[in-house]
Formats: C-alpha cells, structure tokens, sequence
C-alpha cells in the first residue's frame, strides 16, 4: 500500500490522504473511551489516549497499524476540549497524517467526551 499525504497542515493531519496499490480497506466503528471493563476515566487526556488505544486493538486484530490510517473522525463532547487536544494526537500517531475531521456533538454517554472513527487500508 503506498499512501500521500496531501496539502499537510503541520498540526499531524493532511487536508486529504491519497492512498494507491492498497487490497483491504478497514472500516472501525466508533471506538470509545471505555476499557474492557467498561470503566471511563475521568480526565479527559485519559479517555484520549484511551480510546486512541481502542482504535489500535481494532487495526491490530486486523493485522494492521497506525500506519495503515488513512481518515478518522474525532467526535468531542465540548468545543473546550479542542485546546485540551494539543500534543495528544502528535504522540499518539506521531510523524503521520491521515485525513481528519473534528466534529462537536452529543455523544451517546454523558461519561464520553469523545469518539474516534477510522479508515484503514492495506
């Protein structure tokens, strides 16, 4: 799979994610930010991390990375909560750039302060 980032914005997201000589695409519902147990931490940059965490499980048990991202939407609770993100995602996915669309909404938990969908191809 060969993927190009295009028009990237420096903030480790690209305005769009171009990705050629691919076989499988991975469609991930979303991922929240709850354990195996059920439990929700409190803090947010917890539930981040955590449901980033969640995603991963999900490219892993399809054999797949961080790497193989091309798009993903974060859903937030709270419009607060975008300044909270700052350096989360660029630990977490590190030098890549995938598409990405941030959107406010009700979340289905009033425990939640996100979810993360993704697209994965291989």
């Amino acid at each position: 799979m060969k993927t190009r980032s295009i028009n990237p914005t420096g903030y480790n997201y690209a305005e769009a994610c171009e990705v050629s000589s691919f076989s499988r695409l991975l469609f991930i519902s979303g991922q929240v930010p709850a354990d195996a147990d059920d439990k929700v931490p409190a803090d947010y940059r917890d539930q981040y991390r955590l449901a980033w965490s969640n995603i991963e499980r999900q490219l892993k048990a399809a054999g797949m990375t961080f790497d193989n991202l091309v798009k993903f939407t974060i859903f937030l609770s709270d419009r607060s909560l975008i300044a909270k993100s700052a350096g989360l995602r660029k630990e977490i996915l590190g030098d890549r750039e995938p598409a990405m669309t941030i959107i406010i909404a009700g979340i289905y938990d009033e425990a939640w302060l996100l979810e993360i969908e993704a697209v994965a191809a291989a």
